[in-house]
């Protein structure tokens, strides 16, 4: 079966074929590093990885690039805030972010461009826009783009011109030939501290947002590439800007598909910083372990809505846990490589096939999972391993998995061994209601016994 995605720009799942053979260009619009990430943004970075890991399984090579806004009004303004240098404060929360996406299991994208890095190519789209009469320069000293002279503009949301409005991220300003115009360049401010300036043929200044990904995403991939991708708050107007930028400086498609990951909501509204409703990844990573909260994110599509509660995790911890016990059960499985006709490994390709189709995809997790507890076979065990490896999942050691997290009343590993041989020793002695006493005392401090031909093992509530 071939790989099919959803795109964007066309509104249908359409046949993926990369513009280079076997090569596959991808550019995902990354954070704005004013602050810790919150599980929005782990929602978006967790999707883009599942797909370039399914793109790699499937026998692609993967050039992915996600970029780093870091230069930005938020940024400056959290930077004055917090009496410290932009790159101080920029450097801290990159630093943050890959620790963040590191415990998640989020391998980390080919290149990391930093927008502070490609202001001369932004320049140069600038300047090149301006020569085809895209952009103007305003009397306040903003170079801004002529929208309504782009033909293409709206293909990507989908709205005319006429329905659309302004959406720029900082306030419309009144040397704006129209509302829909968007900022290129940003005159610089009295106010606005040196390392927030650059010169330019348009004066001291810095580039807006939009114009940074267009400059960064073509010089790292090309003029053309296969796929640009982000979250669906992105689509407008942030990529139908840089859609205008780039098509109206080059004259070439600039991205083949488009694909947007689902928002993550709090009480039916979007997740997000300036609702003030969010929850950043350590908070969360508190609660819960790394793998739980992974697991939770792929067991939805990621175009979807994804509902955010603490039951919704401690489900997902429940379910987790019945894939690891099936893979506790059995000793000594190897993690194959994987034979994609093998019926099970056949069905979860043709999920991910589907648009990465991973709630699928985990359901065949679980059918395998009971498969193996049915015949404890190892090789099926492996499997299971080996499919999981695919999602980033599944690829701790399973017993090592069970004891750990979960809410255990202080109790360590030497204490529940005690606990155990305690047991132990009243069921040799027949005293059956010490041997019950101690099992639920374990139990309340969330600990389970579980008793097998092989002994007695323990798991984490």
């Amino acid at each position: 079966m071939t790989l099919h995605i959803y795109n964007t720009l066309t509104r249908r799942l359409e046949p993926f074929e990369p513009l280079e053979k076997q090569h596959v260009r991808m550019y995902v619009c990354g954070m704005t590093v004013y602050d810790l990430c919150h599980l929005g943004h782990a929602r978006s970075m967790l999707a883009f990885d599942v797909v370039q890991r399914w793109l790699k399984a499937s026998g692609y090579r993967v050039t992915y690039v996600r970029n780093v806004t870091d230069i930005d009004d938020k940024i400056i303004a959290r930077a004055l805030k917090n009496g410290e240098t932009i790159a101080s404060l920029t450097d801290r929360m990159i630093d943050a972010l890959h620790q963040d996406a590191d415990a998640l299991g989020i391998e980390r994208p080919t290149h990391e461009p930093r927008a502070t890095a490609y202001v001369p190519q932004m320049l140069d789209i600038v300047r090149r826009l301006e020569e085809k009469g895209l952009a103007y320069r305003s009397a306040n000293g903003d170079v801004n783009y002529a929208v309504r002279k782009f033909a293409g503009y709206g293909k990507l949301s989908g709205k005319s011109l006429d329905d659309l409005r302004a959406g720029e991220r900082v306030a419309v300003d009144d040397g704006k030939q129209d509302p829909l115009d968007f900022v290129l360049w940003k005159s610089a401010k009295a106010d606005e501290p040196a390392e927030a300036k650059w010169d330019s043929p348009y004066g001291s200044g810095r580039p807006g947002w939009h114009i940074e990904c267009s400059a960064m995403s073509c010089q790292m991939l090309g003029e053309s590439f296969d796929i640009h991708g982000g979250g669906a708050d992105l689509q407008f107007p942030h990529h139908e800007n840089e859609i205008a930028q780039s098509e109206g400086v080059t004259g070439q498609p600039l991205a083949r598909f488009w694909m947007h990951n689902g928002f993550v909501r709090v009480d039916n509204e979007k997740m997000s910083k300036s609702l003030g409703n969010f929850f950043t990844i350590r908070e969360v990573l508190e609660k819960y372990d790394a793998e739980t909260v992974r697991f939770f994110v792929l067991r939805a599509h990621y175009r979807s809505a994804l509902n955010y509660s603490d039951a919704h995790l401690d489900d997902a911890r429940s379910a987790l846990k019945r894939l690891y016990t099936a893979l506790a059960a059995v000793r000594g499985q190897v993690p194959p490589a994987i034979d994609w006709s093998q019926p099970f490994a056949a069905r979860f390709k043709a999920a991910m096939d589907e648009d990465f189709g991973t709630p699928e995809a985990v359901a065949v997790l679980f059918d395998l999972a009971s498969e193996v507890n049915r015949t404890r076979d190892a090789a099926l065990a492996g499997l299971l391993q080996a499919l999981g490896g695919v999602l980033g999942l599944l690829q701790q050691d399973p017993q090592a998995y069970l004891q750990a997290g979960g809410a255990a009343g202080g109790l360590d590993e030497a204490a529940i061994g005690e606990q155990i041989a305690a047991r132990a020793a009243a069921k040799a002695a027949r005293n059956f209601a010490e041997a019950d006493r101690i099992r639920q005392e374990l139990l309340a401090q969330g600990v389970v016994l579980k008793d097998g031909p092989a002994g007695t093992t323990w798991e984490r509530a």
